[in-house]
């Protein structure tokens, strides 16, 4: 036992199966996980970085909100993302289109973000921020934590689908028939349920399921679940400060 080799901790070299009876390369499932969080953590930092930008200065604001160029622009951001999605869907493979793609994804909803809160309170924003990251990073802690034990989550994929329908609903209803402050804040708190749902769900599929190739859907799919978090937090926050 004095003989055998000098290795690196077992969850760094990533020598241990990720889950029971895991077929692939651990090492090569590891280096996709570093992949997928260093990507997401690229984009978190570019949507605080144009966010800061829309928040310190308030021209930008105003415009948007004042003329009439500025709401047309402030559409073509919203539906942005939505457009950029189809070439990415084609393009997800191909290098380096796909990660311009990406950053249009990513500054579109960024803008969003932004506009969000330059309107609201500095505190309602860090207190947002501050709880979107420790709940992430306790829910991607406790979901490869459950993963290593056996546990799958897959099972949510058809509830959260639903939930995200009725979500959706709940909006457009908030939309055209406002139903004040109360509905507003069992929105927000709905929405931030459904999408911790959401980072334990993709968390999942990025240790088990995602393909090598599919590195930009990965890391679509949680950037939107920590930003919608955040949106839904800052929702509620705003409705109890107001």
């Amino acid at each position: 036992m004095w003989n055998r080799p000098y290795r690196k901790n077992d969850v760094e070299a990533g020598a241990r199966p990720l889950y029971p009876m895991m077929l692939e390369s651990p090492e090569l499932r590891w280096a996709f996980i570093r992949k997928i969080y260093c990507i997401i953590t690229l984009q978190l930092l570019l949507t605080v970085a144009v966010a800061a930008v829309v928040v310190s200065v308030p021209p930008i604001s105003r415009f948007f909100v004042s003329t009439g160029a500025g709401l047309a622009l402030y559409i073509v951001l919203i539906i942005m993302p939505f457009i950029v999605l189809c070439p990415l869907y084609y393009y997800y493979q191909r290098h380096p289109v796909n990660m311009l793609l990406l950053a249009v994804f990513t500054i579109s909803i960024a803008f969003a973000v932004g506009l969000t809160c330059a309107f609201t309170s500095g505190k309602v924003i860090l207190e947002s921020a501050i709880l979107t990251s420790v709940v992430v990073l306790s829910l991607t802690l406790y979901t490869f934590w459950a993963v290593r034990r056996g546990h799958d989550f897959n099972f949510l994929g058809p509830f959260l689908f639903g939930a995200i329908l009725v979500l959706m609903v709940f909006a457009l209803i908030q939309i055209l028939f406002p139903l004040g402050k109360l509905s507003v804040m069992i929105y927000g708190a709905l929405a931030s349920i459904i999408f911790c749902g959401y980072i334990v769900y993709d968390t999942d599929n990025l240790i088990k399921r995602y393909s090598y190739d599919e590195y930009i859907w990965a890391s679509v799919s949680l950037y939107l679940d920590i930003i919608n978090l955040f949106l839904s937090l800052l929702t509620l926050f705003r409705a109890v400060d107001s």
